[in-house]
């Protein structure tokens, strides 16, 4: 009959400008596709060379490599007898374009171009492509002596075509069309392309994973086809996460899906599908028919070739699923846990070492390495050798099993607790207590001997010592003396980094990790060159509400009972004198505001596109319960000048996981001057004669 349809699509863990390694993943995607029946096998977006090569992509390096390795593909006995659709740059007519290269038994059937770029938030490809905008227009691109010396082909087509074989039609989107208000599967579909394909290159958000399902499974809903998504998946050299979720759907079901989170470089997703579902499906939506009978059409590349067998009717297909989402809390114990293994790994350092203060923060931080430590046992015991020779040099031990998490967390996480004369009691022992269930190294020291140290030599330059304003002195000496004990810990941190194995007598080194959180950040609440001032920070893109029940997940889930009376402690960051030995100075008082309230001065910031006065006017009606316009007035002016006093600390920001969109991350996510007039007299006028007026 050939109605049966054997597709494949992949979720890879690549890596910017690891060649070698990419081949190898995506060459094993398609002995794995072809092992399991599939004609067709998608992979994710510029897969060849990695996604986040970012200004590599100006190299001619970047593009003579990615050809280097499609000869390679092409050469290859596996990507014999199966479509395989690979990503990677290619130059055509003096410009770049973000491709897909679509190829069968060493001949090329059509280069697609990229139509819609993805140019906002994290991404920047309109910096180093061009979008392809002759729509159904098909030109001759000439192959590199290379690859015509394997296909024999001296041009192929190169544009916006579909692909027709003998038993269906199949179309191509790249990433962010599928995002984009005209999506060419709308078009495709009208004009009879039953399959559509789309490699992504998208990244974790925190709840972002159903608004993507949600997409592809619409896509098919109105218009009736096969929905076919590979996206990337790891840490691929920078702050991003990409998240997995390859699927399958079917006339606006999902019938495959794969993991948002996993430490298997390799993972394939295989369905057999009737095309007569599709046919039916469509049959009785007459708008879309009427609609189809309009539609200009195609330039089609034919193909000998089906992707279906001749005698298929006893051949089994895929049943509709249910896609199973993860809590938020899931998503930040496994998200930042598989970037950290990625970061690891591939650094070539020995494991990490965490200032742990006993506060909400960095408990959160050390639970997501505790998480990952889970993650690569369970991994070992599901058979997977890279996690398993990975861990092996880690710890320098060939003949090493990780079995148990707190045993492989002892190995290869150190963590301090830095007490000083303005430390309680309660957060040493909290420290300590988290520390002994999660199986860290854990180390206790004091500081006060180098803070003396320190101010000792300001003193005898000067003449004068700065004294905290407990004891009389100015707010400025005050923040001096509590920033000379946030920096000293910094110092101290990258000290016991880089020689705590080797007092051990174990070779190599320790990435130092931070653990201020994303509202700490917008509002600046750190010292420039603290214990915030890390090699990666896995909770810096995290609001302080989700590592709340972050904490809350871990004690119940990993049965960490020492976070009790740290969720329940309030937040402090213990850099001024005690006050009968009790903790007298907490975050929310020094800040001037909740946490709850930052995180909406940050949503209504970033997302909201919100200044100051924008900012005012939404929060009077989302307050007016529990606020008059002057008080609203009055936190929105303090909130700003606190911003932007401390913009100046966003350029030195250690690179953080991103998980929140309201991210102050200065590198690329949220660009904004960091010399401000912190005034904003014109802005807070145009407040003041609002709250008059009301």
């Amino acid at each position: 009959m050939g109605r049966a349809v054997t597709v494949a699509t992949c979720a890879l863990n690549q890596w910017a400008l690891d060649f070698e390694g990419n081949l190898e993943r995506i060459s094993r995607s398609i002995d794995i596709a072809k092992s399991r029946g599939a004609r067709y096998r998608l992979g994710p977006e510029l897969e060849i060379c990695g996604y986040g090569c970012s200004d590599h992509y100006y190299e001619s390096d970047t593009l003579l490599h990615s050809f280097q390795v499609l000869a390679k593909l092409l050469e290859s006995p596996a990507t014999q007898d199966i479509i395989c659709d690979v990503g990677m740059p290619v130059l055509h007519r003096n410009v770049r374009y973000n491709c897909r290269v679509i190829f069968l038994n060493k001949k090329i059937l059509l280069i697609r171009p990229k139509i819609s770029l993805a140019n906002a938030g994290n991404y920047r490809e309109l910096r180093w492509f061009t979008p392809w905008n002759k729509a159904r227009h098909v030109e001759e691109y000439f192959l590199p002596r290379i690859i015509q010396e394997v296909t024999g082909q001296e041009t192929v087509p190169f544009g916006d075509a579909v692909l027709a074989t003998k038993d269906t039609c199949l179309g191509t989107e790249i990433c962010e069309e599928l995002w984009a208000p005209n999506s060419p599967h709308i078009e495709m579909g009208l004009d009879g392309v039953e399959i559509f394909t789309n490699s992504s290159g998208s990244h974790h958000v925190l709840r972002k994973a159903h608004t993507r399902v949600d997409l592809v499974n619409s896509a098919t809903a109105k218009n009736g086809g096969i929905y076919i998504l590979a996206n990337q998946k790891g840490c691929d050299g920078d702050r991003l996460y990409y998240d997995g979720c390859a699927m399958i759907s079917m006339n606006g079901e999902t019938v495959a899906q794969g993991s948002q989170f996993s430490l298997d470089d390799v993972e394939v997703l295989v369905a057999t599908l009737d095309l007569e579902d599709v046919r039916s499906y469509r049959a009785e939506i007459s708008s879309r028919n009427l609609a189809a009978s309009k539609v200009n059409p195609y330039p089609r590349v034919k193909v000998n070739f089906a992707l279906s067998c001749s005698d298929d009717v006893a051949v089994p297909t895929c049943m509709p699923i249910q896609w199973r989402h993860h809590s938020p809390e899931e998503e930040i114990s496994l998200g930042p846990a598989c970037w950290l293994w990625d970061y690891l790994r591939r650094s070539k350092q020995a494991g990490f070492l965490l200032p742990l203060s006993g506060g909400i923060d960095s408990s959160a931080t050390a639970c997501i390495v505790y998480s990952m430590c889970h993650q690569v046992c369970l991994a070992v015991k599901n058979g997977n050798a890279d996690v398993l020779a990975d861990a092996r040099r880690i710890v320098n031990d060939e003949t090493y099993v990780p079995e148990d998490p707190r045993e492989f967390c002892k190995r290869i996480f150190t963590t301090c607790y830095m007490a000083s004369e303005n430390s309680s009691q309660d957060t040493c022992n909290r420290a300590k207590l988290l520390a002994e269930q999660i199986g860290s190294y854990h180390i206790n020291l004091n500081i006060d001997a180098a803070v003396k140290a320190i101010v000792g030599i300001f003193s005898m330059v000067t003449g004068r010592t700065p004294h905290f304003s407990v004891y009389g002195g100015s707010s400025r000496e005050n923040l001096a003396l509590q920033n000379v004990q946030a920096r000293i810990r910094m110092v101290l941190a990258y000290l016991f980094a880089q020689l705590t194995l080797w007092t051990r007598g174990m070779p190599g080194g320790l990435l130092v990790l931070g653990s201020a959180n994303v509202d700490e950040s917008l509002r600046g609440y750190l010292t420039k060159y603290d214990c915030s001032s890390a090699d990666i920070n896995p909770i810096g893109g995290i609001s302080k509400t989700d590592l709340k029940n972050f904490i809350q997940y871990c004690i119940e889930n990993f049965q960490l009972t020492a976070l009790r009376s740290i969720m329940s402690a309030p937040p402090t960051a213990e850099l001024e004198p005690l006050v009968d030995g009790q903790v007298a100075q907490t975050d929310e008082e020094d800040m001037g505001m909740t946490y709850a309230e930052l995180s909406i001065y940050g949503k209504l910031r970033k997302i909201a596109k919100a200044g100051p006065y924008s900012m005012f006017c939404k929060l009077i009606n989302m307050w007016k319960e529990i606020c008059t316009p002057r008080e609203v007035a009055s936190k929105v002016k303090h909130f700003f000048r606190m911003y932007s006093i401390n913009r100046h600390k966003m350029t030195t920001l250690t690179p953080s996981y991103h998980a929140e969109n309201y991210s102050p991350d200065d590198n690329r996510f949220d660009l904004r001057p960091f010399l401000y007039n912190t005034t904003w007299s014109w802005q807070f006028r145009c407040i003041d004669k609002q709250v008059n007026a009301l």
